[in-house]
């Protein structure tokens, strides 16, 4: 939101949380119409000028259905994905993939539909699941463009629904071969607080706004300008494949 905010954008994100949530495990509390999400929303601050006031305002309503999120309003963006431990095991998608964007699309047939790729995990990554691709970051990233490309011939099928990509698995691989290297992660396989995740919030302004971020001054207070410079490239150029 702050990358919006420094062009004049006024974005309001919902987030329907549940950790490390598979799409077979979204579509069982589909088909069950289960209360298993938080409901996470960020909104502007009407009046952040004010002493003490946020740029921000966040609000959580727990035990929340999909259903019940998808009524609750109009959504111009809807993303999809895949829990990053599944994400490159193709067996893994279907038929969970196809039944939920039938489903989003009833509920919201103008809201664009958007599958987020995930990342591979970090090289030294402790993960459990790091050994379904051999404990290495390569098998892992070829494993995920595999599925990528998968879930787009899946989304073919639907042609009125085609999936819109946005690409933060490519844009951290391609951040990680830049002077920042593997340090994109904090564990292992969560995004770190001051590059890692402005990376991928980089890929989706550059979606959701249709500009280009490399023209964006926001950076995280943390960040030194080169890392905004790394970042912002390494986001740009995924996109733009």
């Amino acid at each position: 939101m702050p990358l919006c905010a420094e062009k004049g954008i006024e974005v309001e994100v919902h987030n329907l949380y549940y950790g490390g949530c598979s799409l077979q495990q979204h579509a069982d509390f589909l088909m069950l119409d289960t209360a298993a999400y938080s409901h996470r929303v960020c909104k502007p601050n009407p009046a952040p000028s004010l002493k003490g006031r946020e740029l921000q305002i966040r609000t959580i309503k727990d035990t929340v259905s999909l259903r019940q999120a998808l009524r609750d309003g109009e959504y111009d963006f809807i993303s999809l994905q895949q829990a990053s431990h599944d994400s490159g095991i193709r067996a893994s998608y279907e038929p969970w993939l196809s039944m939920l964007i039938d489903t989003v699309h009833a509920y919201q047939p103008h809201a664009r539909l958007c599958w987020m790729q995930t990342w591979a995990y970090s090289q030294d990554a402790k993960h459990p699941a790091y050994s379904r691709y051999q404990c290495s970051q390569q098998v892992m990233w070829d494993s995920i463009q595999a599925c990528t490309r998968y879930v787009q011939e899946v989304s073919l099928q639907h042609s009125a629904v085609s999936l819109q990509m946005i690409p933060c698995g490519t844009a951290i691989q391609n951040a990680r071969a830049t002077k920042l290297g593997d340090t994109l992660c904090r564990d292992g396989y969560h995004l770190n607080y001051v590059y890692g995740r402005y990376t991928a919030a980089c890929v989706w302004y550059e979606i959701i706004t249709g500009k280009d971020v490399r023209c964006n001054r926001y950076k995280n207070s943390q960040m030194t300008s080169q890392q905004a410079r790394i970042t912002k490239k390494a986001a740009h150029e995924a996109t733009s494949l």
